[in-house]
């Protein structure tokens, strides 16, 4: 404790920088000096509002004053300060430099703001960010409560910055990430007692991709005729794969008006509505080109819905002929652990069908491991990292690519996937 909280007359001056530059300031952690402090969270308090705690690292900090929120460039007025012990908010006159207090109602002040006074800004670094290893996907228990949720998300996620909700696109799921297992369990704890949001927790999806491995051929027929205005459209598709990252490739071979002109692009509104539908097993279809070689129309039962309908049979039939495979995301990790855990955490990634980059040695005698992986291998390594290295272990994981996954597992994710 002495080493990690020193007293202020120890440390002597609180380093910043001058508001909006890189160039140094400093202030002297005594009451004489201009006031400033460090917003180091918020909480929502369900009686008083948001709650802003802070350290005053020069001056006095008092009840009924203005001060500069440095970092948004907002005017703040302190109505009364006060000292939390536990549950309870004690008033207290000023709180001076070196101790920690707290203000409520602060109109736009958030955590890893300066406060200052005006006439002497100074701006103290922010908080780093936390490292999110893991996330929970989670629904609302309650069918109509999803805003709900989304009001509950934010407000926690303002009372605490190391968590992130994120909406993912292409898997349709609500994420919570957080730092570890039992800080995502704390956190829907605390949602469901102050905000009163139950959620059930889903089975974490991975963005699987499709594309085709080689070129095919496919025929859209729509055809309906039962009295009145029928629909009419035929098309002939060709597909081949593009190289990785290429996208989507549209291209019309039409000779003789087989396909009228304004019917062509509703051809490629139908392919591009499967391809984000998923032609196989639901999963986004990328890289690939499409081309419209013939087709047949009738004058007066043809649509431009008709022919969308026909393009997306036929693009479906076109990528069943050249084959499909799936795509998996790969991660870039990064892994420190002590000496001793290093035989562990590789043969633990090899099971994972990581592939080890290399290592290099890191201050205190641990390891830094440099490893690829499939994302639906590692998403509960935190989890399986604390275990193995008894909490010493910490990892970073980014996204790196897409790459194909080996057959007998993609038979098996694309099997799940229509039994869902």
């Amino acid at each position: 404790m002495v080493e990690m909280g020193p007293s202020p007359v120890e440390i002597g001056t609180s380093t910043g920088t001058e508001p909006g530059t890189s160039t140094p300031a400093e202030r002297t952690i005594s009451p004489d000096a201009p006031v400033s402090a460090f917003v180091f969270k918020t909480v929502s308090d369900p009686y008083v509002g948001r709650v802003s705690l802070f350290k005053v690292l020069s001056g006095v900090m008092r009840p009924d004053t203005a001060v500069h929120n440095v970092s948004t460039g907002a005017d703040e007025r302190i109505a009364h300060v006060f000292v939390p012990r536990g549950k309870e908010q004690i008033s207290v006159s000023e709180i001076i430099a070196g101790d920690i207090g707290a203000v409520a109602k602060l109109s736009d002040t958030h955590s890893g703001n300066t406060l200052a006074d005006k006439a002497h800004p100074i701006e103290y670094e922010p908080l780093e960010p936390v490292d999110r290893v893991i996330a929970k996907a989670i629904a609302p228990k309650t069918k109509g409560d999803e805003d709900k949720l989304m009001t509950g998300l934010s407000k926690i996620q303002e009372d605490d910055p190391a968590l992130m909700v994120e909406r993912n696109p292409e898997t349709h799921q609500t994420l919570l990430w957080g730092t570890g297992d039992a800080h995502l369990d704390v956190a829907l704890e605390r949602l469901s007692r102050k905000y009163g949001v139950e959620v059930d927790e889903l089975e974490l999806r991975i963005p699987y991709r499709e594309t085709i491995t080689g070129k095919g051929k496919g025929t859209g027929r729509h055809v309906k005729q039962s009295g009145g205005h029928g629909q009419y459209a035929i098309c002939h598709l060709e597909v081949e794969p593009l190289p990785q990252g290429a996208g989507f490739e549209y291209e019309d071979k039409i000779f003789g008006g087989a396909v009228p002109h304004q019917f062509i692009p509703s051809v490629a509104k139908g392919v591009e509505k499967t391809m984000a539908e998923g032609a196989v097993a639901g999963y986004p279809v990328v890289d690939v080109k499409v081309t419209l070689v013939d087709g047949k129309y009738h004058p007066v039962d043809s649509s431009d819905m008709a022919f969308q309908i026909a393009g997306s049979l036929g693009f479906r039939e076109a990528v069943k002929d050249a084959g499909v495979a799936l795509l998996e995301p790969i991660m870039d990790m990064e892994i420190l652990a002590p000496d001793n855990y290093l035989g562990d955490i590789m043969g633990d990634l090899n099971s994972k069908r990581g592939k080890i980059q290399g290592t290099e040695a890191a201050a205190g005698g641990r390891q830094l491991v440099k490893a690829q992986a499939p994302m639906a291998e590692v998403t509960r390594y935190a989890i399986d990292l604390r275990s193995m290295t008894g909490g010493q272990g910490t990892f970073r994981a980014t996204f790196s690519h897409y790459e194909q996954v080996p057959a007998h597992l993609a038979d098996k994710i694309i099997a799940e996937s229509k039994s869902a």
